[in-house]
């Protein structure tokens, strides 16, 4: 069911699943994704719709200009016919809200804000909620840049974030999890995979990242994440992290999904973010 909350209460000790609709079709695939996750975890989800409030500041001047995407007819920035659509958008995020915890159960709320969308996101995340976004650029050629919303809320979103792509392509079938040299973030970022391997039933490879011959003390931290996966898990220590043998090692692992921690020395490589862009697979976020 869906019922008007006040995103302010404390999230549940399990944390909930966020989803930011905007009215793309990318939301609305982060969207399906976001309910299946939230049924696999008996957790509530939350959808975000967030009215942007620049956009409708821009609309109030009189010399405020729109160009059709298709026409590429130009034509006055109305502000009342902007607050139709925002309503329009919204009443579409509410059913298809409602339509995709139909089949699925569950507890669904949906939150209309007004302001900027990275701030009105953060009021409402908490460090033990999942954030689910769509991301944009998938379509777009190989090295797109990822759009400054996805990247400004991986940086500052105090729980894990999920990067949906809606594509899938065959033979994918390990859940791989990059590791560097923060033990903490390395055991949350191993944590994470473990619950999708258990609810995709796929394997883990681990991949540790080193300059060097890991340390004996980081070995021991990763074996013990070994354990904690599975007999099926396989371990990789592989030099340095740039962005290019990365993705090799995705390929030839046949990686469904990467999980990496944001305290992964990858995010300095030069390429990181056009390597995360050009990733046909979805991308989890740890702290």
């Amino acid at each position: 069911m869906i019922n008007t909350g006040n995103p302010a209460e404390p999230a549940p000790d399990r944390g909930r699943v966020l989803v930011l609709i905007d009215g793309s079709r990318m939301s609305y695939a982060a969207l399906e994704a976001a309910a299946d996750i939230a049924g696999k975890r008996d957790a509530e989800i939350l959808g975000v719709f967030v009215e942007e409030l620049n956009l409708l500041r821009s609309a109030g001047y009189v010399f405020s200009r729109e160009v059709g995407s298709a026409s590429g007819i130009s034509r006055p920035f109305d502000a009342t016919i902007l607050e139709q659509r925002m309503r329009q958008l919204a009443d579409h995020a509410r059913a298809a809200l409602a339509g995709a915890v139909r089949s699925r159960g569950g507890k669904a709320t949906l939150s209309i804000a007004r302001g900027r969308v990275i701030d009105e996101v953060l009021a409402m995340a908490g460090p033990d909620d999942l954030l689910v976004l769509g991301r944009a650029g998938w379509s777009s050629p190989a090295g797109a840049r990822l759009g400054s919303t996805a990247r400004e809320l991986i940086r500052q979103s105090p729980g894990q974030v999920l990067l949906w792509c809606e594509q899938k392509l065959p033979h994918q079938n390990r859940v791989v999890v990059f590791l560097n040299d923060h033990d903490q973030a390395n055991h949350r970022a191993a944590m994470a995979a473990a619950e999708i391997s258990r609810h995709s039933r796929q394997p883990v490879t681990i991949i540790l990242g080193t300059d060097g011959e890991p340390a004996a003390s980081r070995l021991d931290a990763v074996r013990h994440d070994l354990d904690v996966l599975g007999s099926r898990t396989r371990l990789r220590v592989m030099p340095g992290t740039h962005p290019a043998t990365i993705a090799r090692v995705l390929r030839e692992e046949r990686a469904s999904q990467l999980v990496i921690s944001r305290e992964c020395s990858l995010f300095s490589e030069p390429g990181a973010e056009q390597l995360l862009s050009a990733l046909s697979l979805p991308v989890t976020v740890t702290p």
